[in-house]
């Protein structure tokens, strides 16, 4: 995996990251208001908010994939929410105060695990975005309480994988995606058969693995990170 912090300068958070031939431009944007539904009386209550949107650029995919533009595929909203809820996961809303963060991830080479690559990469956007502000926060209550990580894993010709390119995913008969913090708490699996049903035995041995691969991409965003790491190491 490769990372490129800062890789534009508009938003506070800006990350390139590229697992093999995939490739995502993860952003964080912070907004000083937030969603109607969210809005305090009394601005000193208020409870901060993180969403988070997906797509894939035309030119990411052959054939050519049509660009999104008055409305998300099922695809591309599913994968927004799931971002959008494993990031949340994250924060602590109360010491974030009425701030909006938006996670934008754009998709600009798809060859497998986009999903689990944008939560990956957004959550280092993520605390580029807040440490742009840390001067504005608490000091004895930090946002980020735990870091968050996404792997693909899979069953292959009979073998559980980790991290599935488009022609494994395709020919896979178990398909997973597993976000998971770097302490090892699950936050969400999504599995399913695309054959025959799989045993628990072999569930668990998938879940193994991708707890091993968030182990490995845990350490991988704390190097990327380095000081901006905010929790003790």
């Amino acid at each position: 995996m490769r990372v490129q912090r800062h890789f534009t300068g508009a938003a506070p958070g800006s990350v390139l990251i590229q697992a093999g031939r995939t490739t995502v431009l993860c952003t964080a944007s912070i907004d000083s208001t937030l969603p109607p539904w969210k809005a305090a009386a009394n601005p000193a209550e208020a409870v901060g908010w993180l969403t988070a949107e997906y797509s894939m650029l035309p030119g990411s995919t052959a054939p050519r994939k049509k660009r999104e533009r008055e409305k998300l595929d099922g695809r591309s909203s599913e994968i927004q929410r799931l971002i959008g809820r494993s990031l949340r996961a994250a924060v602590d809303f109360a010491a974030l105060g009425g701030r909006t963060i938006t996670v934008d991830c754009d998709v600009l080479e798809a060859d497998g695990g986009t999903r689990t690559l944008s939560i990956t990469g957004g959550f280092i956007a993520l605390c580029d975005a807040i440490a742009s502000i840390r001067g504005e926060l608490p000091a004895d209550r930090p946002v980020l309480t735990k870091s968050i990580a996404a792997v693909s894993a899979g069953v292959f010709e009979g073998t559980p994988i980790l991290d599935l390119d488009y022609i494994e995913d395709s020919q896979a008969e178990v398909d997973l995606n597993v976000v998971m913090s770097g302490s090892g708490e699950f936050i969400e699996v999504q599995g399913t058969a695309e054959g025959k049903p799989f045993s628990r035995e072999l569930l668990n041995r998938q879940l193994d693995l991708a707890a091993h691969g968030i182990a490995q991409l845990t350490k991988l965003q704390r190097e990327a990170l380095g000081k901006e790491w905010p929790f003790a190491t």
